[in-house]
């Protein structure tokens, strides 16, 4: 019996010990996965509130500051802004005093407008006020303690985003250093930038953030659309860097799990010497008993171990446990198939809502969730096969924000959902998938990738057939545009290399049609 109290003592001690330091470990690391995880939710929380700080600072004086964005993108190369200015006063007396020399007893913006303002005094202006909102958005970064705060604005070429007001500034080449450099201007690809742009294209302040890990350092970057008398104008960009903090949070982390080891080491030891004084000699019958029954599956062993059961600790609950356990193993098995038969229909019900997942709600087409799950089996039959056919066919339904400007949005959701039935009608053998609010997108396999050419036709055909049936409300005589291109295992690296050109020969053929997205 000695040996075996000892043997069973050893076990517990290496079992203790083991599951403790396993328990402590892992504590300690959804510990700091929590408070990582926290603390993300806060930095986003923050750098969204300095964004829509800085909203607000703009749309109170929203007038000037469309005034000032157009005269920017049009004449940022002819001015010269000094580099390390640090207060703006001096350029809003050169622009006041220039103002009332050449517009003596005029008011801004009361009896004179921008246009009609000297050329000198436009730039005047402008200088002071570019000065004015780069301080702005400099000193909203060093009170909030966040890496960077710029304004972006997209050009008419997609996906280019220029720097207007850029919180880190960059000196204009061949300056020495004194001028300040204007109109930085970057290609900020969709699948790079996928974030910035769904703000951009939306309009509204989603819940995500774009995740960086570049030159900067690792960091979250919000965007605030800036949208003034209903018109997008850019993005508030917002930036906060966390490497920093994340080290911090993993070496208090490693602290804790050692201190707490430590302690907990200790504590298991006083533990097992009292278990071993208390509990070790019932463990030991209790074992016995547990091993009679699993040699001869005699039900009556529940008795034994019952009257074994002696005292109101733990240990005499555990056995009182094991006694029911053996007695209720019938009911115990049929409770487990009843189980299994819910779990089955708990995973149809998961398998339902997947479905749903992938469904448009407007259309009740697949949409840009399931478009991204046929782009990776595209891309895996690539792989397998690189001599794949397939093409990519861009639909964009024109007018859109016309029609909702006009009519409402039930028309304009009327005039996507009869886009939607043409395309899925005309091109019945592809998938098709809405990936935005008046975009889908067609992947040409099988007959319809040899018939494209007919298909287009058919498609551009009940375009002209439409617009010229006077029976039809003005919603209903759609305009779309679409763009075509073929995979071509020469050139082409993934499918989104072949969006992309589908995409260029959609925007190609609305400029055609006058109805490109500045419309």
């Amino acid at each position: 019996m000695d040996n075996k109290k000892r043997g069973l003592l050893f076990k517990f001690a290496l079992i203790f010990t083991f599951f403790t330091l396993l328990a402590v470990v892992l504590g300690g690391l959804a510990t700091y996965y929590s408070q990582m995880e926290s603390y993300r939710r806060q930095c986003e929380t923050n750098i969204r509130q300095i964004g829509e700080y800085l909203e607000r600072l703009i749309l109170q004086d929203s007038e000037n500051f469309a005034i000032y964005q157009k005269y920017y993108m049009e004449h940022f190369a002819e001015v010269d802004i000094p580099y390390d200015f640090d207060n703006y006063r001096k350029a809003q007396a050169e622009y006041e005093k220039l103002f009332a020399m050449r517009h003596p007893g005029r008011t801004f913006g009361v009896d004179i407008a921008f246009d009609a303002m000297d050329p000198e005094v436009q730039k005047a202006w402008f200088i002071y006020y570019h000065e004015y909102w780069l301080l702005t958005f400099e000193e909203a970064r060093a009170a909030f303690h966040i890496p960077y705060t710029y304004y972006l604005v997209p050009k008419e070429d997609i996906f280019y985003m220029v720097y207007m007001i850029d919180g880190e500034r960059t000196a204009k080449k061949d300056s020495n250093g004194k001028i300040l450099y204007l109109g930085d201007e970057y290609l900020d690809p969709l699948e790079k930038y996928p974030v910035q742009w769904e703000a951009w294209f939306t309009g509204k302040k989603l819940d995500k953030s774009q995740v960086w890990d570049n030159e900067w350092g690792h960091t979250y970057a919000y965007y605030t659309p800036l949208i003034i008398n209903g018109k997008k104008l850019g993005l508030i960009g917002t930036e906060i860097e966390v490497k920093t903090v994340n080290e911090g949070i993993l070496s208090n982390t490693l602290k804790q799990i050692a201190g707490v080891s430590t302690i907990v080491i200790l504590c298991v030891l006083a533990m097992l010497w009292f278990i071993n004084r208390h509990y070790i000699s019932k463990i030991v019958r209790l074992g016995e008993n547990l091993k009679t029954y699993a040699e001869e599956k005699d039900a009556s062993i529940a008795g034994a171990i019952e009257n074994d059961a002696t005292g109101r600790d733990e240990l005499s609950a555990l056995s009182m446990q094991a006694a029911a356990m053996i007695l209720e193993l019938e009911n115990y098995m049929k409770s487990l198939v009843e189980t299994t038969k819910k779990l089955g229909e708990a995973q149809e019900q998961a398998d339902a809502m997947n479905e749903l997942a992938n469904r448009d709600a407007l259309t009740g087409i697949r949409n840009k969730n399931a478009y991204d799950k046929e782009v990776r089996r595209v891309e895996g039959e690539i792989k397998s096969d690189g001599n794949k056919k397939f093409g990519i066919a861009m639909v964009d339904l024109n007018f859109l924000k016309k029609i909702n400007d006009t009519y409402g949005h039930e028309q304009g959701n009327i005039a996507i959902k009869k886009l939607c039935r043409m395309v899925c009608v005309i091109f019945a053998h592809s998938p098709v998938f809405r990936i935005g609010g008046d975009e889908f997108v067609v992947v040409l396999e099988n007959n319809d990738y040899k018939n494209v050419d007919d298909l287009l036709a058919q498609f551009n055909g009940q375009l002209n057939d439409m617009a010229n049936d006077a029976a039809l409300e003005p919603w209903e005589r759609i305009s779309a545009a679409i763009g075509v291109a073929f995979y071509d295992p020469a050139t082409d690296s993934s499918v989104a290399t072949v969006f992309k050109r589908a995409d260029k020969a959609m925007y190609l053929r609305k400029k055609e049609m006058k109805a490109a997205r500045n419309e």
